[in-house]
């Protein structure tokens, strides 16, 4: 079977974690190089028995051997990376969030289609089939109506860091670091765009970054929404789906890798309480999706427009924060 031979772009403990294992797990990609600017590629493509690595990121996307990038650089870098790569005939694969503006993604998206590569944000989470088990349960009509949406995402961060979550010239803040999911999954399950936008936000009395963030989202529907973010507070990443007749529970809703892979679903409703379990791979899911993307000349089911969708509503919300 034909594989996809990854680049990577950059060292970053996400690529080491992650997404490389992933790659490596999934059945039609696999990682031929990576490069870095700080000298490090040489011992990390060791570590990681990386066939091949580059000093620059120019040196990586010159290389025909290579037919897609993975791109998990801070996040004001994504979208510079994103063009090179696409201008040199790269797939991208690109970190969420794809860039800091719908102006850049608009950007972004265009250059990927003018060179015909593929182009998909990184929202691995999406990929995990909880979230189909999710939709079905509304569908079926067991929780009546939805009327209200929850969802948290935060984890603690020391705040007297020099993490780059914490510096606004390099794109930090909590919605866009993991509030971007909340967002995304509250569109994903209702399928619309908020037609109302209201938030509220801690910040970081150093750098005046977002550090901690409440929202409301209101759609044409009736439906409410309203998310929590958070980098002062213990790991919590879940969401609830409330009806007229029940609810939905998902209580590992974006990392269920930290859980063995399992999602866990909690459904109430008239004929009572159950729990589901629903496993997948995320991150070798994303992978193999992108990469069959590629292959088969298809276009991913979350791309481009999606992505300036998803910044559409980030906009609004930091736009309620100045």
């Amino acid at each position: 079977m034909a594989r996809i031979n990854f680049g990577i772009l950059s060292t970053a403990n996400i690529a080491r974690k992650a997404l490389i294992p992933a790659i490596e797990r999934s059945y039609n990609a696999q990682v031929l190089g990576v490069a870095s600017g700080s000298g490090k590629a040489e011992s990390f493509a060791a570590e990681l028995n990386i066939p091949k690595f580059y000093n620059t990121y120019e040196d990586l996307l010159d290389d025909p051997e290579i037919d897609a990038v993975y791109i998990p650089l801070p996040n004001q870098l994504h979208k510079k990376w994103t063009i090179e790569a696409a201008k040199r005939g790269k797939h991208v694969l690109c970190e969420k969030p794809a860039a800091l503006s719908v102006e850049e993604i608009k950007e972004m998206v265009a250059v990927c289609r003018e060179n015909n590569v593929v182009f998909m944000e990184a929202f691995m989470y999406h990929f995990h089939p909880q979230h189909k088990r999710v939709k079905e349960i509304i569908t079926n009509g067991e929780i009546g109506d939805v009327n209200l949406i929850k969802s948290t995402f935060s984890f603690p961060l020391e705040m007297d860091s020099n993490n780059i979550r914490l510096n606004p010239e390099l794109g930090g803040g909590v919605v866009y670091d993991v509030g971007c999911y909340c967002i995304h999954a509250t569109r994903m399950i209702t399928g619309e765009e908020p037609v109302k936008v209201s938030a509220f936000s801690l910040n970081h009395p150093g750098t005046n970054v977002d550090t901690t963030v409440c929202g409301l989202l209101s759609f044409e529907s009736g439906i409410l929404a309203s998310f929590d973010c958070s980098f002062e507070q213990q790991l919590v990443e879940q969401y609830e789906v409330i009806g007229t007749k029940g609810s939905i529970f998902v209580k590992h809703a974006f990392r269920p890798d930290r859980e063995g892979a399992c999602g866990l679903i909690k459904v109430t409703s008239e004929a009572g309480e159950r729990e589901e379990i629903a496993e997948g791979d995320q991150y070798a899911l994303q992978v193999e999706h992108f990469a069959e993307c590629i292959l088969n000349g298809a276009h991913p089911v979350y791309g481009g427009e999606e992505t300036i969708k998803n910044m559409q509503v980030i906009e609004r919300v930091l736009a309620e924060l100045k």
